[in-house]
Order: structure tokens, then C-alpha cells, then sequence
């Protein structure tokens, strides 16, 4: 296995079908979810990241417990970030606790650092999710550029999609579809009038998508 370099966001080699995981999560609920289903190789030394999916795409896993605890989470997000040999997907848990806290990770995540934000309720859904990325490839079509500003063309998954929409303030999982039919895409969707928006959700969500959007301008 090819070694991870001092600072811990170079290349990993990945065999199709696998996934490396840190050491750290060995015996988690987590890696349960996933053994059986996909190769898991456990290696010490992966900091920051979790899981690598590819030699270059990579999990950063954000727990209910790490959100509450503050931002001690950003040192690792900006990492990767500034990595040229990572491409990373943040995966947050999000949950009646650790909610209040979703907004601040989500337009640090998103807004600031341009990543890739995909929120699940615990860790066997992130089981599903990660395992997903991986079986599909779904992950390489993946915008990992900004999914709300960037300039080219956003290529996102249907699912990754929908979840970032719904994580727009006002919109969630009722209003999430019904702006997609009407814009599909982010560009689409970010570049709408209120009284375009205002035809689907009405004016008070409507307000809130059109702040939201010029706000991060």
C-alpha cells in the first residue's frame, strides 16, 4: 500500500472496489454498515481524512459529537481543501441534537470552502451513502467545486442534487423536488427572480432561497 505523506493528504493507492479507512474507525458502526458489502483496508496515519474512495477522492467525516463540540472540524476541511491531491466529500452527521449546529458547517463547507456537504442521519445511513459513492462511481460526477457558485457546469448526482437543495433555509424535502422540476439545476436555481421562485414555494421560502443565494455572492 502506498504510504500517505507527513501531512496526510497525499495519494493513497485504492484497489477498485475498495475503501481505506483510518485505523480510528475500526469496530464503529460506521465500518460495520460497510463490511460484507465492500472491501474494507484499515490503515494508521490517514489524518484528516476517513475514508478514501479513490488514490484521490476521499470521505472527511463529521460526527453529531465533533459538530457540537465547536469548529475543531474546520482545521481538517481546510486541509483537504488546500490539498492538490484531494478531491474531498464532507459527511455530516445531522440529527435532532446537532442540528441547531448544521447551518454554520454547511455555509463553511459550501459558501467558504467550495466542497461537497451530504448530510445523514447516522452512521448506518453514511454506510449506505459511502458505499453508494463507491459501487456506482457516483462520486466522480460529483461537483467538487462550489455546487452553488460554480461558473461551469455543476455535474452532480441526482441524489447529492436533491440533498444539496434541500439544505437550502426554507426549502427541505417537500419544496426540494418541486424546484428542481422548475430549475434543474443550481446555476438555474441561483440565478431565479424572486417572483420565479415565488411561483413555486411562495413568497416567504422564495425570500429566503433569493437571501440565501445573494448573500454568497
Amino acid at each position: 500500500m502506498e504510504r500517505n505523506p507527513p501531512d496526510g493528504t497525499g495519494p493513497v493507492h485504492v484497489p477498485f472496489g475498495h475503501i481505506v479507512a483510518n485505523e480510528k474507525w475500526r469496530g464503529s458502526q460506521l465500518a460495520q454498515g460497510m463490511q460484507g458489502k465492500i472491501k474494507l483496508v484499515f490503515e494508521d496515519g490517514l489524518t484528516p481524512v476517513d475514508f478514501y474512495l479513490s488514490s484521490r477522492s476521499c470521505i472527511l467525516y463529521v460526527t453529531e459529537a465533533d459538530l457540537v463540540a465547536g469548529g475543531s472540524y474546520r482545521k481538517r476541511l481546510v486541509r483537504v481543501r488546500n490539498s492538490s491531491n484531494l478531491q474531498g466529500i464532507v459527511v455530516v452527521e445531522k440529527t435532532q441534537i446537532s442540528e441547531q449546529y448544521f447551518p454554520a458547517i454547511q455555509k463553511f463547507t459550501v459558501l467558504d470552502l467550495g466542497m461537497v456537504l451530504l448530510p445523514v442521519a447516522n452512521q448506518m445511513e453514511a454506510s449506505c451513502l459511502i458505499i453508494q459513492l463507491v459501487s456506482t462511481d457516483s462520486y466522480s460526477t460529483i461537483a467538487l467545486k462550489n455546487p452553488f457558485l460554480g461558473r461551469k457546469q455543476t455535474l452532480i448526482s441526482e441524489p447529492a442534487l436533491l440533498r444539496t437543495v434541500q439544505q437550502i433555509p426554507g426549502v427541505g424535502k417537500v419544496k426540494a423536488p418541486l424546484l428542481l422540476q422548475k430549475f434543474p439545476s443550481i446555476q438555474q436555481l441561483s440565478n431565479a427572480s424572486i417572483q420565479e421562485l415565488e411561483q413555486v414555494v411562495g413568497q416567504a421560502v422564495a425570500q429566503q432561497i433569493y437571501v440565501f443565494f445573494t448573500q454568497s455572492r
